[in-house]
C-alpha cells in the first residue's frame, strides 16, 4: 500500500478515500476531547488526504455531528463524502436529566431509539441542522442488532427498521436528500438479514471482518459483491487487541480478550516479528484487500494516534507474510490479501 487511495463507493457512482475519519472519539467517547484537539484531528486528517467522514447522532448526543459540521464548513461540499445514521432521535434536554454514558460531556440532547418512519425523518432533519449540510452522502440505520437490543427485542427492532427507517430512507434517496442508504451494525447475521430484506447501497461493518474474523467471506461479502453494495469497515482492530497485541488486559470487542483469542493473536504476532511487520499495519492493510470494501474508519482520538495510523497503512508488507499466515491456518485460504 502507499498511503491513502481512492476507490469507487460501490454502485453509488462516486469515489471515496479508502481511509475515513471516524467521528465517535470527537463525540467524547469515554473521556472528553478538548475543542482545539478535535479541530486539529479533523484538520490533520484533511491535510493527509482523508475525504470520508463518518458520524452519528448517538456520538456524544449530537456533539460529533456539531463538531464535524463546524470543522468542514469551509470545505467544498463536492470534495468530501459524509455518512451519518438514523435509529435514534435527539431532543433538547437539561444536562442534569441526561445519561450520557458511554459519552462524556455531550451536547444537551436526550437520545432515544426510534426506528419509525417519522422518527427517521426527524433524525435526518436534526443531522442536517447540526452538520450544516443540504444533503447526506450515505445514511445508515444504526445498531438494530442483538448486541444493542438483545435477542428477542432485536426481532422487533428489525421489523420496525424495515417498516419505518427503510421506507423513509428509500424515499429520501429518490428525492436526492440522501445519495445512498445502508445499515451499520456489528452483527454478521443481522447484516445478511437486512441485505436479503431490502436494497441497500452500503454497509458499515463494525468489527466482523478483520485479521481475526473472516466469517463474512462465506455469505455476506459475496452477496455484497453481487449487489454492488459497498462495505465500510469500522473496528478493524477488533476493539483493541490488534493494536496492542496479546498483552495482559488486551481488549477484544472492547471486553477482556478470552484465552483463545489471546493465543491466536500471539501466533499472528510471531509471524509479524519474523517479517518485521507491525501487527496493526497487517490488520489495517488486510481490510482493504477485498474488492467489496471501499473504506475503513479507524477511531483515532489524538494526533499521535492519527499519525501512527497514517504510517501503518503505508508500511511495506511482502507477499510472503500473507502466505505464512495462511499456511499456519491463521487466515482463511480464500481471504483476499494485499499485493
Amino acid at each position: 500500500m502507499n498511503g491513502i487511495g481512492i476507490r469507487k463507493f460501490g454502485r453509488l457512482g462516486f469515489d471515496v478515500t479508502d481511509m475515513g475519519f471516524g467521528g465517535a472519539p470527537i463525540g467524547n467517547f469515554l473521556k472528553p476531547i478538548p475543542e482545539d484537539q478535535a479541530g486539529s484531528l479533523v484538520g490533520r486528517a484533511w491535510e493527509a488526504g482523508v475525504r470520508y467522514f463518518d458520524t452519528a447522532p448517538f456520538y456524544g448526543h449530537g456533539l460529533s455531528e456539531l463538531r464535524l459540521g463546524h470543522y468542514l464548513r469551509d470545505k467544498p461540499r463536492d470534495q468530501f463524502v459524509l455518512s451519518t445514521k438514523v435509529g435514534r432521535v435527539l431532543r433538547p434536554a437539561r444536562r442534569s436529566e441526561i445519561s450520557f454514558a458511554p459519552w462524556v460531556d455531550g451536547a444537551p440532547f436526550s437520545c432515544s431509539f426510534d426506528y419509525s418512519y417519522d422518527g427517521t425523518m426527524r433524525s435526518l432533519e436534526g443531522s442536517l441542522h447540526r452538520l450544516g449540510l443540504e444533503y447526506i452522502d450515505v445514511l445508515f440505520i444504526h445498531d438494530p442488532d442483538v448486541f444493542t437490543h438483545g435477542v428477542e427485542q432485536q426481532k422487533v427492532r428489525f421489523r420496525e427498521a424495515m417498516e419505518g427507517c427503510y421506507r423513509a430512507l428509500t424515499r429520501m434517496r429518490e428525492e436526492g436528500v440522501v445519495r445512498g442508504i445502508g445499515v451499520g451494525v456489528n452483527d454478521l447475521q443481522v447484516m445478511v438479514d437486512f441485505m436479503r430484506s431490502g436494497d441497500f447501497d452500503a454497509l458499515l461493518v463494525a468489527g466482523r471482518y478483520t485479521l481475526l474474523e473472516q466469517d463474512a467471506l462465506t455469505e455476506l461479502l459475496p452477496l455484497c459483491e453481487q449487489r454492488g453494495t459497498a462495505i465500510v469497515i469500522g473496528g478493524g482492530l477488533n476493539g483493541g487487541i490488534l493494536a496492542t497485541g496479546a498483552v495482559p488486559g488486551a481488549k477484544w470487542n472492547y471486553a477482556p480478550a478470552p484465552t483463545g483469542i489471546l493465543e491466536r493473536v500471539s501466533q499472528i504476532e510471531a509471524i509479524c516479528r519474523r517479517h518485521w511487520v507491525p501487527l496493526p499495519a497487517a490488520a489495517l492493510q488486510f481490510l482493504l484487500a477485498h474488492p467489496a470494501i471501499s473504506s475503513h474508519i479507524p477511531g483515532t482520538r489524538t494526533l499521535e494516534q492519527l499519525e501512527q495510523v497514517l504510517a501503518l497503512v503505508s508500511h511495506p508488507i511482502e507477499p510472503a507474510f500473507w502466505e505464512d499466515l495462511k499456511a499456519a491456518g491463521l487466515l482463511r485460504k480464500d481471504a483476499p490479501v494485499p499485493h
